[in-house]
């Protein structure tokens, strides 16, 4: 009889490799963007629910409708990542989606700084700026 933790195992392995696969495989590209996309998230938890600071809420503090936002905006950029591999695939080319998750990183490691700031954490001045030039050239 087969175990139960067995059967979530392997569940769990076999969604996880589809997942994978279906990404283009389990790089060191998608593993950063998602390491990127979870310290976001947390900082962003932590910005709103400890320092009060947070400038996507009126008040500034913790609001589960602005974090449900965020989410879905990671989700959607999971998305792009696969539309760019499909790409990719179709093409028969190997850059597109590596260059949409470089793009992606470089906005999350923007958004993490941005919340560092926020936490009062000092942040060099050529570091500020050069977020400040980005964040223009963005909007």
């Amino acid at each position: 009889m087969i175990n139960l933790k067995d059967y979530i195992c392997a569940l769990c392995g076999t969604l996880g490799g589809f997942i994978a696969s279906v990404f283009g495989g389990w790089t060191n590209g998608i593993i950063t963007l998602l390491m990127f996309m979870c310290i976001d998230y947390i900082s962003g938890i932590m910005v709103a629910g400890v320092f009060k600071n947070s400038k996507k809420t009126e008040t500034g503090a913790l609001e589960s409708r602005t974090g449900w936002k965020g989410l879905c905006r990671k989700g959607m950029s999971l998305v792009i990542v696969l539309v760019a591999y499909r790409l990719d695939v179709h093409i028969g080319t190997n850059y597109i989606r590596d260059a949409v998750i470089i793009a992606f990183c470089v906005n999350e490691a923007i958004s993490i700084i941005e919340n560092a700031g926020l936490m009062g954490i000092p942040l060099p001045d050529v570091l500020t700026k050069a977020i400040d030039i980005l964040s223009k050239k963005k909007k």
